[in-house]
């Protein structure tokens, strides 16, 4: 495997005609090392983008994935663009290197929109392709990539009110990718939700909440109308005696094997139908219990654009 921390090498550069079948993978800012050794060998490093041989594979770590990339030989900055082009209408570059080149080219595709999404609303649905420059004369593009939303960036029109922190981003990016939230009168458990933040978020879309902390709520976000406190410790609580949730919640700090063995037990409950939990990684990343995480069957395991050192855990079913 090249380097994590080389800008531009490998067997793609340069190359004249498209290779065999490859996929390559984005890194959100700061995570390559993660995503490198998510996926193991990769062909090439650009900047934070990695180009591995073969389909797909399951990364957690990319905040997006650009399928079946094609190389494009190219002479000139207005070959280029006509190459886009005709490939399709709506591109983002990614540019770590001949920066000033690739946006001379991006300059002659149409614009797309970057507008803070409105939450509630569906993510872009017009096909986004990412391209960018392997070297002066090269293009790598991909017409179909994992993400809506530009190298993965989903951005919202925040709330600088309501929210007592910004936590909130989470919860409302996670249930816009997935396609699905609570619906109004719907049991929800937040456990580990003091300030509430994701408490709020799911009171303001109608969402009857359990809300479980030592730590209390912030007095506006306890005041809100569906909104039940319990002053407990998030692992003290027994799912039997809850009942029947619809979806559980949790945003706790706490060690990713602590929270593993929570979610073990709530799932040997039979208690709850959906989870949307994050794992924060304390120091050095745990893959291994990342890797656990991903293997509960109908698990899927992400890393968001609002997530920071952590991975969002999500089972619908």
């Amino acid at each position: 495997m090249t380097g994590c921390q080389a800008a531009s090498s490998g067997p793609l550069a340069g190359a004249t005609a498209p290779p065999a079948r490859h996929t390559a993978y984005l890194a959100a800012e700061g995570y390559v090392a993660e995503l490198a050794h998510e996926l193991g060998s990769v062909e090439r490093v650009h900047g934070r983008l990695l180009i591995a041989a073969g389909p797909p594979r399951p990364a957690a770590w990319a905040a997006n994935v650009w399928l079946n990339p094609q190389i494009l030989p190219i002479a000139s900055i207005a070959e280029a663009a006509a190459r886009l082009r005709a490939i399709q209408r709506n591109w983002a570059v990614y540019a770590p290197l001949w920066h000033r080149r690739a946006s001379l080219i991006q300059a002659r595709l149409p614009s797309v929109s970057a507008k803070p999404l409105l939450f509630g609303a569906p993510p872009p649905s017009a096909p986004l392709g990412s391209w960018t420059l392997l070297d002066p004369g090269t293009v790598l593009a991909a017409s179909h990539c994992s993400s809506p939303f530009p190298h993965g960036e989903a951005k919202f029109v925040e709330d600088r009110r309501g929210p007592p922190s910004r936590a909130y981003l989470k919860l409302w990016e996670a249930l816009t990718v997935i396609g699905q939230r609570p619906a109004p009168g719907e049991v929800c458990v937040d456990l580990g939700s003091a300030p509430g933040g994701w408490t709020w978020a799911l009171a303001q879309i109608g969402a009857r909440v359990i809300s479980i902390d030592k730590a209390p709520l912030a007095a506006a976000v306890a005041a809100l109308p569906g909104v039940e406190y319990r002053g407990d410790s998030a692992f003290a609580v027994d799912p039997a005696q809850l009942g029947r949730v619809d979806w559980l919640f949790a945003d706790i700090v706490c060690y990713p094997a602590r929270l593993l063995a929570l979610v073990e037990r709530w799932l040997a409950a039979g208690a709850c139908r959906r989870f949307l939990c994050t794992l924060k990684f304390q120091g050095p990343t745990d893959h291994a219990i990342a890797r656990r995480f991903a293997a509960i069957p109908g698990a899927q395991l992400r890393h968001l654009h609002h997530n920071r050192h952590e991975l969002t855990w999500i089972k619908l079913g």
